[in-house]
């Protein structure tokens, strides 16, 4: 199973945490598991790239574990109020797709959402 937990802060999502296998396939077939580093690579290269944000990631080669922290979604941090809300809805929008992909394949994922500060 891959438990996913979103970071949040005074209503704004800024980062998440992915550990373990979904074991919905075998390594190289499991088409969950694509689906989520899909999308994970997709909210790094759209705050890099798109919203020219520094994000802070590490990817475990071996554990396939994620974690990642976007400043910029935070008002602390980020002056520009259109790139932080930008930022924080990219991940609050990754949130929700989860949760809807929970309700079908919830023996392979739990999502859950945390008040943290950085």
């Amino acid at each position: 199973m891959t438990t996913i937990t979103f970071y949040k802060t005074g209503g704004f999502y800024y980062g998440f945490e992915e550990q373990g296998h979904t074991g919905f396939a075998e390594s190289g077939e499991d088409i969950l598991c694509s689906a989520l580093s899909s999308m994970t690579m997709l909210i790094i290269n759209a705050i890099e790239v798109t919203y020219a944000s520094t994000v802070d990631y590490t990817i475990d080669e071996e554990t396939t574990d994620i974690r990642l922290i976007a400043k910029s979604a935070l008002p602390k941090y980020e002056k520009d109020e259109k790139k932080q809300y930008a930022v924080s809805g990219l991940i609050q929008a990754y949130f929700y797709q989860l949760m809807d992909l929970v309700e079908e394949y919830y023996d392979y994922l739990d999502v859950k959402e945390v008040e943290r500060e950085i």
